[in-house]
């Protein structure tokens, strides 16, 4: 039974591809949420992923104290489909139809497999849209912002484990140094942390050079001895097997989806190892563009409202030791308690609910 408000799944008129926009929850605001263009076996698992993620950026909204909802777009590519330049633009203009016809209930950004340039397209046709280009009077790509989001979320974790929220000295590990991952590492050597990197790319050495960082493989830097390791690659890095190799106090990243499963964040407490949520910690770059495309606030509250990453973390980590949980599900219970107030409670809808609207065109 499904939580969400609406789902549309139209086959795109252009591209043939099938288009899905679920929305979770318009309970705080208007939905936001990227939009991924990526291969799937089947349709329907980019149906589940399209829910799954939806449902997420609700949350994420929720903590960060947005007045927004959460949604989610996904464009399911059969296996080994490549687009060329035309049919990517038909596909963004299929997506767009999608997005005009929820007449504002829903607005899409970025996510895996698209930019800012994308955005454009979409925004030819409708206005619900953010982090268009900065020339076309978007805010551009949100990895910066992204990045300073975590910046402060680390920050708050070392106030919490440390007494201060200065990186001065702390020995960190970066895992990943894609867009939003060397924007992180410079700004933590900029700080003064003695930082250990790795990508699956080799070519990103040249990278930790420059930043006076120690170069480990991928398979090494979680045995590092270390205070925080920022993940900031791809998900699942969080497993039964990989956890018990940790050697640090606390793991907090921008990386999606970072634990295998819901029971890792249990293994890790057991472990003394505190997991803020990658949700949390990777708010920055959304809190961003919805700020400022969305919800039209300057240049300087926007980056204020990015900042604020670093009192939400510490007022987590705060109410989980309180209460003797884990961060994550302190981040669910603020996540609860604030749509509860708002009319939309994060719990499994009873029997004789009304079903949400689902579209299949």
């Amino acid at each position: 039974m499904l939580d969400h408000e609406q789902v549309v799944i139209r086959v795109g008129r252009r591209s043939g591809l099938p288009v899905i926009v679920a929305v979770h929850s318009t309970a705080l605001g208007p939905a936001a949420g990227g939009l991924r263009l990526w291969h799937y076996p089947d349709w329907r698992d980019a149906l589940t992923d399209a829910l799954r993620l939806a449902a997420g950026m609700t949350r994420k909204m929720a903590v960060a104290g947005l007045p927004s909802g959460g949604g989610k777009t996904v464009v399911a590519l059969p296996e080994g489909t490549r687009l060329g330049l035309d049919r990517r633009h038909a596909v963004l203009r299929d997506v767009a139809d999608v997005i005009a016809s929820l007449d504002g209930a829903y607005a899409t950004g970025p996510d895996v497999g698209t930019g800012p340039a994308d955005m454009a397209v979409i925004g030819e046709t409708t206005p619900h849209v953010f982090c268009r280009p900065a020339e076309l009077g978007g805010s551009g790509d949100s990895s910066p912002h992204t990045a300073l989001g975590a910046l402060a979320a680390v920050r708050a974790v070392g106030r919490h484990l440390y007494g201060t929220p200065a990186l001065g000295g702390r020995r960190l590990a970066v895992i990943g140094l894609g867009r939003v991952g060397e924007h992180l590492a410079r700004l933590l050597a900029a700080e003064g942390a003695e930082l250990t990197v790795t990508d699956t790319d080799p070519g990103r050495r040249a990278t930790a050079d420059a930043l006076g960082a120690a170069w480990r493989g991928p398979e090494e830097i979680l045995a590092e001895e270390v205070d925080i390791v920022v993940p900031a690659a791809l998900g699942s890095l969080l497993t039964e097997e990989s956890v018990p190799r940790l050697r640090c106090r606390a793991v907090a990243g921008p990386a999606n989806d970072q634990l295998a499963t819901a029971a890792i964040a249990e293994l890790m407490q057991r472990q003394n190892i505190v997991w803020v949520p990658d949700f949390v910690v990777g708010a920055g770059g959304v809190v961003h563009a919805v700020s400022a495309e969305l919800h039209r606030a300057g240049p300087e509250e926007a980056r204020a409202r990015v900042l604020a990453v670093e009192r939400t973390v510490g007022d987590l980590l705060a109410a989980a030791e309180r209460d003797g949980v884990t961060p994550a599900a302190a981040a669910e219970e603020t996540a609860r308690r604030r749509l509860d107030a708002a009319g939309h409670g994060i719990r499994p809808k009873p029997v004789h609910a009304p079903q949400p609207e689902v579209t299949v065109r």
